[in-house]
């Protein structure tokens, strides 16, 4: 067998190679006599079948098996050559050439390895984190809401309008082309003004009502309504306002403190502040580490290192990110694209330096994860997704299986990667 090889970079090599016909003829021979051992083939005792009788009965199954046999022996013996482990390579190895003629085989197969990165001194890259102040304006104004949502709703005595946040007490009907419609009838309806709860218009129209007043409101359905004999119709409602209601005042002291901490015998309004401070920071912190210094430490990380990539993980990354592009594509463009085999190379490259990006990335947080010593084993990973999927109210068993066969688990386990060791070297520099 004759065999080139070439380590191109850190993360990619080729292997060239001539498999001759007498290294398959070998390797048929080889097989055919283990299978002989075994073999049951009607007329011949078990271990006494002949060669020929073996050949006869898998004859093309036989050429195969020694032909996947050659290729392991020349893969074994490249990788040896060009002095690469085999826990380094991802994925399979790729054959782009393999052609049969009467002396042998033509083989080529690429080859791609996790890159080699020097991570050098990565911790003092990482900006120093301030924790975010709370003050004490904020810790009031979330108690106050959080009491007020739990507040019982009180009737208004005083002779006045209703705003936005107010709820109003009314009866309605709605009229279509002047006929009432089945569902558009209510008594004593509870509606939060603000809420958004009706149709567009209809409770714009409601505030600035008093108790006692009635009124002609004009809405129309909109296009998308659910039900069609609806959408798009103009309607008027009759209202009529029988109360004023709003939560009852929130008065904070050590009664409300005992309500809002049911697990603390020393519930107090200090140690309620407290609770509500540390509440507010923590999604002071969760906002700022997502929305800014994440992917900020990320571009640090993808500017500060040159590496290589491997070419078929970009490659696929491209691919995914041309099928992506083009869902939201008309039939038109699609078709047009087909068409055009230049316009559709054009359009497949355009996405070469995100998806360059993006396995660099991968790549980063996988030598940083090594070096904090940050895993995400497969029972944290499903544990995360039935979670989720139950906080949804999904099937958990089945959003796992959707995610199992679509592929997506090992980017979702490299996203929690990411995201811990991220978090890990942030917290390391709070003040």
């Amino acid at each position: 067998m004759q065999m080139t090889t070439n380590k191109i970079d850190s993360a990619n090599a080729k292997i060239n190679a001539a498999i001759t016909r007498n290294t398959i003829d070998a390797n048929v021979e080889k097989i055919a006599q283990q299978l002989s051992k075994d073999a049951k083939i009607a007329g011949f005792r078990k271990g006494k079948v002949p060669l020929s009788a073996v050949k006869k009965q898998y004859g093309e199954r036989l050429v195969q098996d020694a032909e996947g046999q050659a290729l392991r022996d020349l893969l074994n013996a490249a990788l040896a050559e060009m002095e690469i482990a085999a826990d380094t390579l991802i994925g399979e190895p790729n054959i782009t050439k393999f052609d049969k003629n009467d002396n042998g085989i033509d083989v080529e197969v690429t080859i791609a390895m996790r890159p080699a990165i020097t991570l050098g001194d990565y911790a003092a890259m990482v900006p120093a984190v301030t924790k975010p102040s709370i003050d004490d304006a904020a810790i009031m104004a979330r108690i106050e809401e959080l009491a007020s949502a739990q507040a019982p709703l009180v009737n208004v005595d005083e002779d006045r309008a209703l705003v936005s946040g107010d709820t109003a007490l009314l009866d309605f009907e709605g009229f279509v082309d002047g006929e009432a419609f089945e569902g558009g009838k209510a008594e004593n309806f509870s509606l939060l003004l603000g809420s958004g709860q009706f149709i567009p218009g209809f409770e714009d129209q409601v505030i600035g009502m008093k108790k006692d007043e009635e009124k002609t409101i004009d809405v129309t359905f909109p296009e998308s309504y659910g039900s069609a004999k609806l959408a798009g119709k103009p309607a008027q409602f009759k209202v009529k306002i029988h109360a004023l209601q709003a939560k009852e005042a929130v008065v904070v002291d050590e009664a409300l403190a005992k309500k809002m901490l049911p697990g603390f015998e020393d519930a107090s309004v200090d140690l309620l502040k407290e609770k509500v401070k540390e509440q507010l920071e923590n999604e002071a912190m969760g906002a700022l580490y997502n929305d800014e210094l994440k992917p900020s430490l990320m571009d640090i990380f993808i500017n500060a290192y040159t590496i290589d990539l491997p070419e078929f993980i970009v490659d696929q990354e491209m691919d995914m990110a041309l099928n992506k592009s083009a869902r939201d594509m008309s039939e038109e463009q699609i078709q047009e694209i087909r068409e055009d085999a230049e316009k559709l190379k054009a359009l497949r490259e355009s996405f070469r330096e995100d998806a360059s990006r993006a396995v660099k990335a991968t790549f980063i947080v996988d030598a940083l994860a090594r070096a904090e010593g940050v895993v995400v084993g497969e029972q944290e990973l499903m544990q995360t997704i039935y979670y989720e999927a139950m906080q949804t109210g999904q099937d958990p068993a089945a959003v796992y299986k959707h995610y199992q066969e679509s592929g997506y688990l090992p980017a979702i386990q490299m996203a929690m990667i990411e995201d811990r060791v991220l978090s890990k070297l942030l917290n390391d520099t709070i003040k």
